[in-house]
């Protein structure tokens, strides 16, 4: 048995570490942590508003109609879904439902969701390893910046993450006691959390349903039989707790119900194979937000170096080179243990889980932002945890010694060079360099340091190692973030196209002033965007340096960034003039929509601004084929849609079939008035 191994199965059915057993600060410095993270997570929280108003707004119809809450409706007339399961929305709007649609009861249960699930990763870690690696693995999803984001936002990523590092510690239990009736229970709640997280984002939660799988199959101290058994009632599990909601919605008669939102036949199976599963791997993505549907290459350069790219690399891969680098080491170290032994055990389901899941980051061809980096933090934190604690043991072995300072090294190197991408704190990159370089070299010779010397150089290891990612998450906690693609940290002149107020970028493109489109050409649909101008859907603008021109007339600053107003877009939702917000409220108990706009976030403006039912035409980004104009010029003819606001957010495909059609119909039949700067057409005149 070598330094690094657990004993088997003499201990297997209890964990190797009692909470009576841990030392006396271990209790304050959790409670700190979790109070720390807390803090983080919810102070000035409001400051963000609706944040992404396309799911502020499906909270607020969740709130007026169970049926809205059940389907995922984007509004409470039931038009069309959001383009996501609704699990993440049923949270949000239980909370809104209990204390009123605002900013603080959308938001809170996604920094609640956040500060659980450091609080269950340090559960998960201490249990096995000890409270030193839980804290150390906790500390550093709490501190990882796109996690200081997402948890501050309302995207479904939240609840995802807290559920997918349920399922792993109920594997771990599982594994625990899987010889017995406990392990079947733990494998199967296991299942049923990641069936609920494709309920929350889909065929993501699955990435790591291999990694628990084989693990368990592999490790569990019983036979080889009853761990075939307890894995098919696992997932038997798993198919029910995500497949019940689909299969009702199947089975439920098209006619009354609202249509699923981002499929192209109105099916959950086109979506969740199609533009939400499948093509986002192939990038085959039918409706896609770019020209023709996407396509391989759409969204930027695929390759092992993606997550650490301008774009990705300070959301969430500060310490992945530190954590690959003890990845590597336990499991040599680990290589002749047992086949039941914990520390290798656990590497593999965290470390398996950060390289699928960031190998799967890195190649897929389809739609992908930077905040999807979040999955990763937990691994992350759980694999240096563990690896830290573990290697620390050997610390008297030259190899254990060289790990220490290759790990704390290379940690300090990748934070100077991401801190070098933006001007924000120049300083900070020198005092991350030289201290971690500093304390690299102390690492190396800890055999000959008095032991609280050695403590101290630990101890300045943690600090110096996630002080950068402190840093950033800290910042983006104090600015407030907006629209559908967020992102963490100061601006490095890269932006975030609909994320921190002001800057903007697309994935993958070419750059004007901070300026990005998909595929690299920087030509948005219907214009030119080299030099010359940008036509954006209902409107024209000019390149980033002069002004550029948002659908419904308003303006934005163009220099490295822009920002969308009146009419909203596909990025950003609307933000209606009391005018305009009073002329739709005339009146509203009338109609069944009190307005019509294409694309879900300009819909979605005027919606939570009124309280009423808008329809968004095209869904989420304008591309869904509904309604036909044959179905919409029969709401007219009913009278259930009051007005039209031209210049919506519809984007890609948008120019083209149902919404153009719509759209023109329209113009050609109605008379148009400009309401706070926004055109409009009364469908009853």
């Amino acid at each position: 048995m070598t330094a690094l191994e657990t004993p088997p199965s003499p201990t297997a059915e209890r964990p190797t570490g009692s909470p009576q057993h841990d030392p006396r600060w271990t209790r304050p410095a959790l409670v700190v942590l979790l109070l720390g993270t807390a803090v983080l997570y919810l102070w000035g929280l409001g400051s963000s508003g609706w944040a992404n108003s396309f799911y502020s707004a499906a909270v607020q119809a969740g709130t007026e109609s169970w049926k809205a809450f059940f389907f995922g409706s984007s509004d409470a007339a039931n038009f069309i879904t959001v383009d996501k399961t609704p699990a993440a929305l049923w949270v949000m709007e239980l909370s809104a439902r209990l204390f009123g649609v605002n900013a603080w009861s959308i938001l809170v249960p996604q920094a609640l969701e956040g500060v659980a699930s450091v609080g269950l990763l340090y559960a998960a870690v201490r249990r096995w390893y000890g409270p030193v690696a839980g804290l150390i693995a906790g500390a550093v999803l709490a501190l990882t910046p796109v996690a200081t984001l997402m948890f501050r936002f309302n995207n479904p990523d939240a609840l995802l993450v807290l559920l997918l590092v349920g399922a792993v510690y109920a594997t771990m239990r599982a594994i625990e006691s899987a010889a017995v009736r406990a392990g079947t229970l733990w494998l199967a709640l296991a299942g049923a959390l990641i069936g609920f997280g494709f309920l929350t984002k889909m065929l993501q939660a699955f990435l790591i349903v291999p990694v628990l799988g084989l693990v368990f199959l592999v490790v569990a101290p019983a036979s080889v039989r009853r761990r075939l058994a307890q894995l098919a009632i696992a997932l038997v599990a798993m198919i029910v707790a995500g497949g019940w909601w689909v299969a009702i919605v199947e089975l439920w008669p098209a006619g009354s119900r609202p249509y699923i939102g981002g499929s192209q036949n109105n099916s959950v199976l086109d979506l969740v194979l199609g533009y939400n599963g499948l093509g986002r791997l192939s990038g085959d993505e039918t409706g896609s937000v770019t020209p023709g549907g996407g396509g391989a290459g759409s969204w930027g350069e695929t390759g092992w170096n993606r997550l650490f790219n301008a774009e990705f690399g300070t959301q969430a891969s500060w310490l992945i080179p530190a954590a690959l680098v003890l990845l590597v080491a336990v499991l040599g170290f680990t290589g002749r243990a047992a086949r039941t032994d914990r520390t290798r055990a656990g590497m593999l389901l965290w470390g398996g889980w950060l390289v699928v899941t960031g190998l799967v980051f890195s190649y897929m061809q389809g739609i992908i932002h930077p905040y999807y980096s979040v999955a990763l933090a937990p691994a992350i934190g759980a694999v240096v945890g563990i690896g830290a604690v573990s290697v620390w043991r050997l610390r008297g072995e030259d190899a254990g010694r060289a790990v220490l300072a290759v790990a704390m090294a290379a940690t300090a190197i990748w934070g100077f060079v991401l801190l070098g991408r933006s001007d924000w704190q120049p300083w900070l990159r020198w005092v991350v360099l030289v201290g971690g370089l500093a304390v690299a070299v102390g690492l190396a010779f800890t055999p000959r340091l008095a032991r609280r010397v050695a403590i101290g150089l630990a101890a300045a290891a943690v600090v110096l190692g996630l002080a950068a990612p402190a840093a950033y998450a800290v910042q983006t906690a104090s600015e407030p973030h907006s629209g559908a693609i967020p992102s963490a940290g100061p601006s490095s002149g890269f932006g975030s196209f609909g994320g921190r107020q002001g800057g903007g970028q697309f994935p993958g493109g070419g750059n004007r002033g901070g300026f990005q489109m998909p595929g690299g050409t920087g030509q948005l649909p219907g214009g030119t965007g080299n030099g010359g101008t940008q036509q954006f859907p209902g409107g024209t603008g000019q390149q980033p340096g002069g002004t550029q021109q948002m659908p419904g007339g308003t303006t934005g600053n163009g220099n490295g960034g822009f920002r969308m107003r009146g009419g909203g877009g596909l990025l950003n939702g609307s933000t209606p003039s009391a005018e305009l917000t009073t002329l739709l409220k005339t009146n509203a108990g009338q109609f069944t929509w009190v307005a019509a706009t294409i694309g879900s976030n300009s819909a979605s403006g005027y919606q939570l601004a009124t309280g009423d039912p808008v329809m968004a035409i095209g869904g989420f980004n304008g591309t869904d084929p509904t309604p036909t104009l044959a179905a919409f010029q029969a709401y007219v003819s009913a009278g259930r849609i009051h007005y039209f606001i031209g210049g919506g957010g519809g984007f890609g495909n948008s120019s083209s079939g149902t919404s153009s059609e719509i759209t023109q119909w329209v113009e050609q039949n109605f008379t148009s008035s400009t309401v706070g700067g926004v055109t409009v057409y009364d469908l009853t005149s």
